[in-house]
């Protein structure tokens, strides 16, 4: 097996690759040096992941002769809000960056969206490059250029796209994350088998609970796949006005249950990820629009794996109420002219947009997935 393979984002003239492999991070400095401007290089972590890897970065990039200071943040999905961002600017702008700064993000998704978010407005636009930590931000938030934080309101509702210079995914840092943070990730690499790949699902019902556990060659091929399919997607359709919005799979339903939870350790993304896709596949049964034995293969399939698709299993003491998340849906920077978005499938690997959806049948399907 290579040290490592690339796959390419294609957008023209702000191309850039992804570096998928082993040894990537300690050779970051090397791989980063064609694309870090004249300027300050700038490197954004937070505690925990400064404390694993920012000495193996920092090496790497003083061999390249590359200098740099360093931010760090604290850990968890409450930095994305405004108090952090504000901060985050200042201290930027303390360190004199200029417009030929890049900032580098260390971390998993939370870094990887404040930093991108940063880059995109600091002296109105710098590059970044994306070093993600975890197995869903190398999948999914690290590679196409969103960015944001979240509000009261819901998640990722001010940002901007900002696409990096180069995003690196080192596949040994995995083997640092607790079991809970895999199989968050783990749930972003199903979706891209359910919205149009079968049989890369049916590839992970094979691999997948050897992916969790640990298999170097597994995970590799998992995230190349992964990673293969979000850089043609993006390619195809940068801002989300078309095919790119069928890679919000589960996340509306998804992003309703982290807001009820309160964007905190009760219920990881990726945990809410699969949550959704399950009740998607749900919604799309009892609209006759998919055969039940799909949705019950994906769920024995998240359920073997160790993903939870028992809502009433989620947190302690949590009354789920259909209307509640019926209102944190109607926030969701997906709705359109007050409609709300929904990707709902006709079967495994065939997925689709629809604004269509009454509210009735979505509580409908809440309700029955809260009594069960």
């Amino acid at each position: 097996m290579a040290d490592s393979e690339t796959v390419t984002v294609d957008l023209g003239s702000r191309a850039y690759d992804i570096v998928i492999g082993e040894g990537v991070l300690a050779r970051a400095g090397a791989l980063m040096a064609d694309v870090l401007g004249a300027g300050k290089a700038v490197v954004v972590t937070d505690e925990t992941v400064a404390k694993l890897h920012l000495e193996t970065l920092g090496r790497s990039l003083a061999d390249a002769g590359i200098g740099f200071d360093t931010i760090v943040l604290p850990p968890g999905e409450q930095t994305k809000d405004f108090k952090h961002f504000e901060k985050l600017l200042n201290d930027l702008l303390e360190l004199r960056i200029d417009r030929s700064s890049t900032l580098i993000a260390l971390g998993g998704g939370v870094i990887g969206d404040i930093v991108g978010f940063a880059a995109a407005v600091a002296l109105r636009g710098i590059d970044f490059v994306q070093v993600p930590t975890t197995l869903l931000a190398q999948v999914d938030s690290s590679v196409g250029g969103k960015t944001a934080i979240d509000m009261p309101q819901g998640k990722n509702l001010v940002g901007a796209f900002h696409q990096p210079r180069l995003v690196l995914a080192d596949m040994g840092v995995l083997d640092t994350l607790p079991h809970r943070e895999v199989l968050a990730g783990y749930a972003e690499i199903v979706k891209y088998g359910l919205i149009d790949d079968a049989p890369f699902f049916e590839w992970l019902e094979g691999h997948g609970a050897a992916l969790v556990d640990g298999d170097m060659a597994a995970r590799r091929t998992a995230v190349v796949k992964s990673c293969e399919a979000k850089a043609r997607i993006v390619a195809e359709d940068e801002r989300e006005s078309g095919r790119r919005a069928l890679l919000n799979f589960g996340h509306t339903f998804g992003h309703a249950l982290e807001s009820e939870t309160g964007f905190g350790d009760v219920l990881l993304h990726g945990e809410a990820v699969a949550l959704g896709m399950d009740i998607a596949f749900d919604l799309s049964v009892a609209l006759g629009l998919c055969p039940a034995t799909d949705a019950d293969r994906v769920r024995r399939h998240l359920s073997t794996i160790g993903l939870e698709c028992d809502l009433n299993a989620v947190g302690q003491g949590i009354v789920w109420d259909p209307q509640r998340l019926l209102s944190h849906m109607a926030s969701d920077k997906k709705t359109v002219g007050g409609r709300k978005t929904f990707i709902l499938v006709r079967k495994i690997g065939e997925a689709f947009v629809s604004r269509d959806v009454e509210d009735e049948q979505v509580i409908a399907v809440l309700s029955e997935a809260i009594a069960a």
